[in-house]
C-alpha cells in the first residue's frame, strides 16, 4: 500500500495551477447519459473518482475516449440501466446516475452509494423528490429499484433540507420529464450552477426563478456540445490554507476569486495577506495567525470540504477557536491524528474546540477520508521532521498530482510503497 513521506517546516513558494472541479465533473458526467449525441468535456481532473464515474458510464453502455485532453462521451447505443455496487461502492456520486436513467428509460437499478465515511448521507431526499415526479421505488439488498410507469411527470418539489446531491439528481431527471418542474430550496453551490450551465448548453430548458428555486421545462431533443468544467474551488482553498499554514507565498492560478468570497474573507480575518487578480489569488501567510469561530454551511457559507484544512491552520492560531460542523455528523475523524501531532482539540457533538499555539510534531498518520487526508498533509508540511501518511488512496480520489504540485512550490514530499 502506498504512503506519503513529508519532510516539513518548508515555506511553500511559487505558482499552483488549479485543476478542473471533481464535484462539478461528476454530476456533469452523469448528465451526459441524457443525450444520444456526442458530448465533449474539457478540464476534467485526473483523479480516481472521475475514473470510477467514467467506468460506471462504460458499464451502462456509454462509449468513452480521450482525444488529447478532451473526453468524448458517446451514448448512441447506451441501453443499460443497472449501476452495480462494484462501481458505486467507492464513490457517493454514483447515485447521480439514478436521475438520468429514470429520465431516459423510466426505470433503473442503482446500488446505494459509498465514498467517504463522513456521515450517513441518506438518499431519502433524492427518492422522495423523485416519487413526486412519478417514480415508484423500493430498496432491497443494498439496491434501489426504481420505476416510473408513466415516465417522469413534472411537479412542484420543496426540498426539506438543502442537499447538493438531491438538487443535482432532480435537476438532471426533470430535464426530460413531461411538463414543468419547479424545485425549491435548492443547493446553489457553484458546481450546481456549472451543471445547470452544461444542461442549458445541451439544449435543456432551465432557469433560476429565485435564489434557491429553479424552473425546468421538459424537452425531447438535445444538442451535440463541447463544454469546459469549472475550476476546483476546494483544491484552490486547500492550497490557500497550505500557504497560510507554512508562512508561504503562493499564486493560485486558473480560478475565479468571486466564487471564493467566504474562504478569502476567513483567511484574511485569520491574518493572511491576499491580493486578487483576474483568474488568480496571491496569498502570503503570516507568522501570527489569529483565532476565529467558524461554522460550515451550504454555499455561500464556508464549505464543509475545507473544514479539516482550516482546522490545521487554527491549531497554530494565537488563541482558542471554534469550528461548528453543520453539514455532516462524522467529519472530525482527522482530529485524533492532529492531536497525535501535538494539537489540542476537544470535540463535543458537532463542535471542535481548538486551543491554538500548536507546534506540530512529525508523526506516522492514518488518513480516514478525502479532506481529512489532505489536512494531515498540511499539518505535516508545517511540522518539523518526517511524517508518514498511510491510506493515501483517499487523496487520489480528489486531488490531481498533489505531490507534484507541492514539490513545484518547495515541499519535500514523496510517494513510497
Amino acid at each position: 500500500m502506498q504512503k506519503l513521506e513529508v519532510l516539513g517546516a518548508n515555506k511553500l513558494k511559487g505558482e499552483v495551477n488549479i485543476s478542473g472541479s471533481k464535484n462539478s465533473s461528476l454530476p456533469i458526467l452523469a448528465a451526459t447519459l441524457l443525450s444520444d449525441n456526442k458530448v465533449y468535456l474539457n478540464n476534467l481532473p485526473k483523479v480516481k473518482d472521475i475514473e470510477t464515474m467514467i467506468n460506471l458510464l462504460k458499464s451502462l453502455g456509454s462509449k468513452t475516449k480521450f482525444d488529447k485532453k478532451t473526453l468524448v462521451v458517446n451514448n448512441y447505443k447506451q441501453n443499460k440501466n443497472f449501476a452495480s455496487y462494484k462501481l458505486v461502492k467507492t464513490m457517493r456520486a454514483g447515485i447521480l446516475v439514478l436521475g438520468p436513467l429514470l429520465a431516459k428509460f423510466g426505470k433503473a437499478k442503482v446500488s446505494l452509494p459509498g465514498g467517504c465515511s463522513i456521515g450517513t448521507r441518506p438518499v431519502d431526499f433524492h427518492l422522495k423528490a423523485l416519487a413526486k415526479l412519478g417514480v415508484n421505488y423500493k430498496i432491497n439488498q443494498g439496491y434501489i429499484y426504481a420505476m416510473a410507469p408513466k415516465g417522469l411527470i413534472g411537479s412542484n418539489i420543496i426540498f426539506p433540507k438543502i442537499s447538493v446531491g438531491a438538487t443535482e439528481n432532480l435537476i438532471i431527471a426533470a430535464t426530460l420529464a413531461k411538463g414543468s418542474t419547479l424545485l425549491k430550496n435548492c443547493a446553489i453551490e457553484p458546481e450546481v450552477k456549472d451543471l445547470v450551465n452544461f444542461l442549458i448548453k445541451l439544449g435543456c430548458d432551465l432557469r433560476w426563478v429565485s435564489k434557491r428555486s429553479i424552473r425546468i421545462n421538459g424537452v425531447k431533443n438535445l444538442n451535440r456540445i463541447n463544454y469546459s468544467v469549472m475550476f476546483d474551488r476546494i483544491e484552490a482553498g486547500t492550497y490557500l490554507v497550505a500557504a497560510a499554514a507554512t508562512e508561504g507565498d503562493l499564486m493560485i492560478k486558473n480560478v475565479i476569486p468571486e466564487i471564493m468570497k467566504k474562504e478569502i474573507y476567513i483567511l484574511k480575518k485569520i491574518g493572511a495577506k491576499i491580493k486578487l487578480k483576474k483568474n488568480m489569488i496571491h496569498i502570503v501567510g503570516k507568522k501570527k495567525i489569529k483565532n476565529i469561530n467558524i461554522k460550515t454551511a451550504p454555499y455561500p457559507g464556508f464549505p464543509t470540504d475545507l473544514q479539516a484544512q482550516i482546522m490545521v491552520l487554527l491549531c497554530k492560531a494565537n488563541s482558542k477557536s471554534l469550528i461548528k460542523e453543520e453539514i455532516f455528523e462524522n467529519r472530525f475523524m482527522h482530529v485524533a491524528e492532529l492531536n497525535r501531532m501535538g494539537a489540542k482539540i476537544l470535540i463535543n457533538g458537532n463542535k471542535a474546540f481548538i486551543n491554538g499555539n500548536t507546534k506540530f510534531a512529525a508523526a506516522e498518520l492514518m488518513a480516514t477520508d478525502l479532506r481529512a487526508s489532505v489536512s494531515l498533509v498540511i499539518a505535516a508540511l508545517s511540522a518539523k521532521g518526517k511524517s508518514i501518511i498511510n491510506r493515501i488512496y483517499h487523496l487520489d480520489r480528489g486531488y490531481e498530482n498533489l505531490e507534484k504540485k507541492l514539490k513545484q512550490v518547495g515541499a519535500k514530499i514523496k510517494r513510497i510503497n
